[in-house]
């Protein structure tokens, strides 16, 4: 049910079938007229863009592959609809009945602006809502074609969906600046770490060691306190100045650690292991969990440089916990500690973490303008949707 209000004229009430309707073409991969084909793990989370995709004929497709999309169209993950991903494809392709194929009706929507009308909070909240299963959720056409909200008109939408479209090149523009310096980042890495003398010093003798625990949690006085406590999900960051839980000094005593700023910290168990090897340097003290090993590094070893040196050498220590691991993905912290240390001054230590360094703050500005452009879209969408005065469905 939906909570209306007075439109301004030439304004409407509408819902999704009304502006959108599926596409069901088929196609036959066998047949030699289609390229690529577009899954799942093609399709990325607030991404308009397909930025991967396969080859027909590489390997087995299975049946679900059979429908036909065409440049121009909208793909819309059906299956864990809480992953939004919706994207407008600049080729024609095959992809799995399980997405869905849309199109624009354009005597009722400026086409440009349907995309961005799916990735709106209220569209995606209706799809998660009305999805049925629990181990893999799916959506049906019906249930997000009586999704309801209202429309101005058309050169209204278009003006709008101008200006979305702007924000969505601009963001273009900043994620390849972003992924140019991270290039860079790793060129100036390869060049200034990898290529340094190694010496007799292992890893282990850089500085001192220190595990962390989980305070009891039956113990209400030992959490929600004001000392930032990390655990895995909070290793997204290079630095880490708050994570998701805190706890009392009561519960450091109880069954944590406090450690000082510009601790290395790094995963040493978890599944989180079986895809990356997190390392980050914490910006303010805190405490931290089992799962975590954090170093406090000596006079004599820059705490920056550690850290890109760990970040740097990520590959090698995944391939640890690959050979080492059985069952509970584990890093073998006897091998990391035992690995050889780069021989270098103090001062070149300094001079190589200040470069990569320069180059994160650049990576962080553009990102920064990334999240704000973003944040610009949800308002703009929330405002044409009426999303923030109650519509509910």
């Amino acid at each position: 049910m939906s909570i209306r209000k007075q439109l301004p004229d030439g304004w409407q009430w509408v819902t999704f079938g009304d502006v959108a309707k599926q596409l069901k073409e088929d196609a036959d991969p066998e047949s030699g007229e289609l390229e690529r084909y577009v899954a799942g793990e093609h399709m990325n989370t607030d991404d308009l863009r397909i930025r991967s995709w396969g080859t027909i004929g590489d390997g087995y497709l299975g049946p679900a592959f059979h429908r036909r999309f065409r440049a121009g169209q909208i793909l819309y993950g059906s299956r864990r609809t809480y992953l939004r991903k919706v994207t407008v494809a600049d080729f024609d392709g095959i992809c799995a009945n399980t997405t869905f194929v849309i199109e624009a009706k354009p005597d009722v929507i400026y086409p440009d602006l349907l995309p961005f009308i799916m990735q709106s909070e209220g569209f995606t909240e209706r799809s998660i809502r009305n999805s049925k299963g629990s181990v893999n959720p799916y959506i049906n056409w019906k249930d997000i074609a009586s999704y309801e909200f209202y429309l101005p008109p058309l050169d209204e939408q278009r003006r709008i969906a101008e200006i979305l479209w702007a924000a969505e090149e601009t963001i273009e523009e900043y994620l390849s600046a972003v992924a140019a310096l991270s290039l860079s980042k790793k060129i100036v890495a390869h060049d200034h770490i990898e290529r340094l003398p190694i010496g007799n010093r292992t890893f282990s003798q850089i500085g001192d060691w220190f595990s962390g625990g989980t305070p009891s949690r039956e113990c209400n006085t030992y959490w929600h306190g004001e000392i930032p406590w990390a655990s895995p999900k909070d290793m997204k960051v290079d630095i880490l100045m708050d994570t998701e839980e805190h706890v009392s000094e009561e519960g450091v005593r109880s069954g944590s650690r406090m450690i000082p700023p510009k601790s290395i910290l790094f995963v040493t168990r978890g599944l989180i292991l079986a895809h990356t090897f997190p390392v980050a340097m914490t910006g303010k003290p805190m405490a931290f969990n089992q799962d975590i090993k954090a170093v406090v590094a000596h006079e004599g070893f820059d705490p920056t440089f550690v850290f890109y040196w760990l970040q740097y050498n990520a590959p090698k220590f995944l391939r640890l916990v690959t050979e080492t691991s059985h069952g509970t993905k584990r890093l073998s912290t006897d091998s990391l500690a035992s690995t050889l240390f780069p021989d270098i001054s103090i001062e070149q230590q300094e001079k190589i973490a200040g470069q990569l360094g320069e180059l994160d703050k650049e990576i962080d500005y553009f990102q920064e303008h990334i999240k704000t452009l973003r944040i610009l879209k949800r308002k703009i969408l929330s405002e044409l949707l009426n999303e923030e005065t109650g519509n509910v469905q």
